[in-house]
């Protein structure tokens, strides 16, 4: 029977003090594989695509449709685009090599904790909290970066910090200057649901991934045969609807934070 894969990613060689672990090596495959398509793509682009470029550009333009119907702006999808949809791809793609034969189950006998234990090769790269996390900041910070070069630094801190609406309550007195504090730790509380963000974000995406790798040895370790296949599939749909969910809410973080504040949204009370 297969054993239950822990919550940590386990290392499976070093590079000084650097460990790699199998989840760190999907998540590589991945990387290496888009590489590759990236380059072929690039040498044999032509005029009139074909073959993987016809695939690749028909992807693009599904993504980018798709897009467009949330920013509601060309420009914003073309801008997005990079960031989404690689998040997705990527996304997509280590979820579907983590179900490949071999992945969990061919590994190297390793002493762990003073006992020898199998330590699989393979390891899907988002049943790893460090990686889903890792994206999780990387796609909050963006939409905080994007959104300061957009709306510029003062006016998208007013957002969260409003001390601009808090001076201009003081000049105007009354109850103005009691809203006005109200809306500052409202402003405050917003700052701790930016975190509470990249929590949910990395934990969905973790969350769904491990149960289904966990599903997955289980059945695999009680009925070897034909069993397992329709969990598979159940997991192939799993491994598609989150990173469409990671990356939709991304797309939703992006352009909400570049939305265009009112020109009188200052001291309007």
């Amino acid at each position: 029977m297969l054993a239950i894969p822990p919550l940590v990613a386990e290392p499976i060689f070093h590079i000084g003090s650097f460990p790699v672990t199998n989840s760190y090596i999907n998540s590589l495959l991945a990387v290496l594989f888009f590489l590759v398509v990236g380059f072929i793509l690039r040498k044999k682009t032509s005029m009139v695509p074909q073959g993987m470029q016809n695939f690749a550009e028909s992807v693009l333009e599904f993504m980018l449709r798709y897009v467009d119907q949330v920013t509601r702006d060309r420009k914003k999808s073309l801008r997005f685009l990079p960031i989404v949809g690689g998040l997705f791809l990527f996304i997509l793609f280590s979820n579907w090599i983590g179900l490949l034969p071999g992945t969990g189950s061919i590994g190297r006998w390793i002493s762990l904790h003073g006992q020898i234990e199998l330590v699989p090769l393979l390891r899907p790269a988002n049943a790893d909290l460090n990686m889903t996390l890792a994206m999780a900041v990387f796609a909050v910070v963006v939409s905080h970066v994007l959104g300061i070069v957009t709306i510029g630094f003062f006016r998208y801190a007013n957002k969260f910090v409003k001390l601009a609406d808090l001076y201009g309550a003081l000049r105007k007195g009354g109850v103005s200057i009691m809203i006005a504090v109200f809306e500052f730790f409202v402003g405050i509380i917003e700052i701790f649901s930016e975190i509470a963000k990249m929590v949910s974000l990395s934990l969905r995406l973790f969350g769904n991934i491990f149960a289904g790798e966990v599903l997955l040895t289980v059945i695999a370790g009680l009925v070897a045969y034909f069993v397992p296949l329709p969990f598979m599939i159940l997991e192939l749909l799993i491994g598609l609807i989150q990173a469409l969910v990671f990356a939709m809410l991304t797309l939703v973080y992006l352009t909400m934070a570049t939305a265009e504040l009112p020109v009188e949204a200052h001291g309007s009370h």
